[in-house]
């Protein structure tokens, strides 16, 4: 049995839906050989209480986005979310709103580390599981032109933190990463692997 064939007997019997519209998870996704379709929900709301600190945050936002599934999907439906965000001295950094604030969040994060944790909920009808994974991600300084040339040839508007690391400002400002690589692109593939193996054959060994 080859790779891509186990990955598929891995999930038989259900139908898997990725609950996103980032290309980085789809992308992710497909590496593992899983059959998935892509579904989205317009205007899922995204707060979170004031209360909630670090990986709390996109496990309950995560959470939030498999409720919405939930009221829809059928019996034979899996639905994978995930929510990612950027971590910086106890702040959240999310999608910048604008030109002048990505630039700001890009000179808040340089020259030191932060966190990005992902927060995943695998959802059926009969159970629902959820995990974060966190990475830190160290960053050296960067000057202001290097920041303004990526804000305004890479418009990272859609992504936490104002960055994305597989484009290039990862290749020039990233100096380490502790933790999954794949994880600061959006989905950590690697422990969603693992917990699908829990899932159906109850361990994480085969």
């Amino acid at each position: 049995m080859d790779a891509q064939q186990h990955s598929l007997r891995m999930v038989e019997g259900y139908k898997v839906i990725l609950a996103s519209n980032s290309p980085r998870r789809k992308e992710l996704l497909s590496g593992l050989g899983i059959s998935f379709e892509v579904r989205t929900l317009q205007s899922i709301d995204e707060s979170y209480p004031d209360s909630l600190k670090g990986e709390d945050i996109p496990i309950y936002i995560s959470g939030k986005k498999a409720e919405a599934y939930r009221q829809t999907m059928a019996d034979d439906e899996m639905i994978i979310t995930a929510d990612t965000i950027v971590y910086d001295r106890g702040a959240v950094l999310g999608k910048p709103k604008d030109r002048e604030d990505a630039i700001q969040m890009l000179q808040t994060l340089s020259g030191h580390a932060h966190e990005v944790i992902t927060g995943v909920s695998i959802v059926t009808k009969e159970k629902t599981i959820q995990f974060a994974s966190t990475s830190k991600v160290f960053f050296a300084s960067l000057t202001d032109e290097e920041i303004a040339y990526y804000v305004d040839y890479y418009k990272p508007f859609d992504k936490a933190g104002s960055y994305g690391i597989q484009e290039w400002i990862g290749y020039v400002g990233v100096t380490r990463i502790e933790g999954s690589y794949f994880n600061v692109m959006g989905l950590p593939i690697q422990r969603l692997y693992t917990e699908l193996k829990k899932i159906f054959y109850g361990t994480t060994h085969l």
